[in-house]
């Protein structure tokens, strides 16, 4: 019974926290929408909004000001690492074998403590396969990796499943069958996989649902003890019972003890969201081993609960290869320590830039592109909710929900030089960089752009589909085009691109500052040209690097 109502508790909380994410994303995109659109009078020079370009602040100035406030020096005085486009592959293939490794320590002890508990034999030939068919939570990690769609994590699985179950074929004896094994498989994977497809992949449910995940957990478990009061009532036959049922209806007042908790757990519940936010703030915990640690409790979650007939509350003993996460994390952070320290320079910045109302198109590059940057650079750019699905952090989501988002919004110069000096510029533990980004109103999105300018390296600029009505991309043209120190800057067009009009904004720029990369056939650029253009070229690099 125990584990049934754990089960219960279990599965209504991840369908709450599926249509949590779903209207939580929703509800943000439109406040954000509302609050970028919120007329302010602030001390910033706004004009009609699109700024002047002969209203440009002393951007040199603007630069050293905005670096100073950061962790790293700024860009007028110190020079980004010269990082390349292979250590960009080798920082990525270190990140999926790091993964590889730890899933594979757990999916062994599961294996070892598995077998112990059910008296199984113990032989390198058993655990290997049985340690092969436990490892497949390091599926979802990688396609959250590789932004995978759902259709194709579902296809990785299905090979997975298929290989597993000839595994275990091969290392059986004849006592059990193929079908036998084909069953157990099916029962092992089929509840943690739907969990795992509809909780930690896709767009606003992976961003926002595993976060949300812990606190439905707690109403969840609060509406099973009202009910379990409700049944002790029952039991005892209670004279309140029977007048609540006679006052109500019986289908309401069992819909109070179910909901009503909710106003007590509301407390502990807001306080561990708070928990979270503040966690992955200071950088405790990060989205990827987040991610990675809840399929895992998910994958080891189904063993404990059968194993509670026998072992009762010492079933957690199932939940024991969760141990190796917090070492592996460890073991992660000390490689990426070591690949760094190569150079003392700062990591370079990358600033993204788009024409907006492209959702599909901006989505599709952040999940090629910037996903791998981040293994090597920083990342920052001005919010948008075409990019909502994409950025939103733990830090983000209960904010929101505390209502507070509003302060996110940049409304004087005062909010955004505090705003820029809080942006995150240290990797997590496995490696990669967060994306920073700007909350800005129409009247200020100027400033901030002088900024960021200001302080990166590097610029990726979308103007596939660009007209020449886009005001605001040309005047980030001209900015680009005159802001002394800044590097390359690659932008992305395509045969709708209205290419003069881009052009000719640029016509103050250096020689060979600009990139243009142009998509064929409505093809995207592939993701390693698009990269091998924001990495210097080799003939940039120090002579030891060539």
């Amino acid at each position: 019974m125990e584990s049934g109502k754990i089960l219960t508790v279990l599965v209504i909380a991840t369908l709450l926290a599926v249509i949590g994410a779903r209207v939580i994303a929703y509800r943000y995109r439109a406040s954000m929408q509302r609050l970028m659109k919120t007329p302010l009078n602030t001390g910033l020079t706004a004009g009609s909004g699109i700024a002047s370009v002969t209203q440009e602040p002393a951007l040199a100035s603007i630069g050293a000001t905005a670096g100073s406030a950061l962790n790293f020096p700024p860009r007028t005085t110190t020079s980004p690492a010269p990082l390349t486009l292979d250590d960009n592959r080798r920082a990525y293939r270190r990140l999926i074998i790091s993964f590889v490794a730890l899933t594979l320590v757990i999916a062994l002890t599961r294996t070892l403590i598995m077998q112990t508990l059910a008296d199984g034999p113990i032989t390198l030939k058993s655990v290997a396969a049985l340690g092969a068919a436990y490892a497949w939570p390091v599926l979802p990690v990688i396609a959250v990796i590789n932004r995978w769609t759902r259709l194709r994590f579902i296809s990785a699985m299905f090979g997975w499943f298929w290989l597993s179950v000839f595994l275990l074929s091969w290392r059986t004896t004849e006592v059990v069958t193929f079908p036998q094994i084909l069953q157990w498989m099916l029962a092992d994977i089929t509840l943690p996989l739907v969990v795992v497809t509809a909780l930690c992949l896709g767009g606003a449910t992976r961003a926002v649902g595993p976060w949300l995940a812990p606190i439905f957990v707690v109403f969840s478990a609060s509406s099973q003890l009202g009910l379990d009061i409700l049944a002790a009532l029952i039991a005892a036959n209670s004279p309140f019972v029977h007048w609540l049922a006679s006052w109500l209806g019986a289908t309401a007042a069992f819909a109070s003890f179910a909901l009503l908790p909710w106003l007590f757990a509301w407390w502990p519940a807001r306080a561990l969201g708070r928990w979270l936010a503040q966690a992955y703030r200071q950088r405790q915990i990060s989205e990827l081993f987040y991610l990675f640690t809840a399929v895992w409790i998910i994958a080891l979650t189904g063993p404990a609960l059968g194993a509670m007939g026998d072992l009762g509350w010492g079933a957690l003993i199932c939940f024991a290869p969760l141990l190796w996460i917090p070492l592996g994390g460890k073991l992660m952070q000390r490689g990426a320590s070591t690949a760094s320290s190569a150079t003392s320079s700062r990591p370079p910045t990358l600033l993204i830039l788009r024409v907006f109302q492209q959702d599909a198109n901006v989505q599709n590059l952040f999940d090629r592109v910037i996903e791998r940057w981040r293994l090597t650079g920083n990342t920052v750019l001005i919010a948008g909710t075409d990019l909502v699905d994409r950025t939103v952090d733990a830090d983000d989501i209960f904010t929101f929900i505390d209502g507070r988002l509003g302060e996110r919004f940049i409304r004087s110069p005062a909010d955004l030089a505090q705003h820029i000096a809080h942006f995150e510029l240290l990797p997590d533990v496995e490696g990669r960089h967060r994306v920073n980004e700007c909350y800005c109103h129409d009247t200020t999105w100027q400033q901030a752009l002088d900024r960021l300018v200001g302080l990166s390296d590097v610029v990726l600029m979308d103007l596939r589909n660009f007209k020449e009505k886009n005001a605001g991309c040309l005047h980030e043209l001209g900015i680009l085009a005159r802001t002394p120190g800044l590097g390359r800057v690659v932008v992305l067009t395509n045969e709708n691109t209205e290419l003069p009009a881009a052009q000719a904004a640029t016509v103050d720029a250096p020689g060979e500052r600009f990139i243009w990369l142009t998509e064929q056939s409505k093809k995207p650029l592939a993701t390693e040209e698009v990269l091998a253009a924001l990495f210097p070229p080799a003939s940039h690099l120090p002579e030891a690097q060539r």
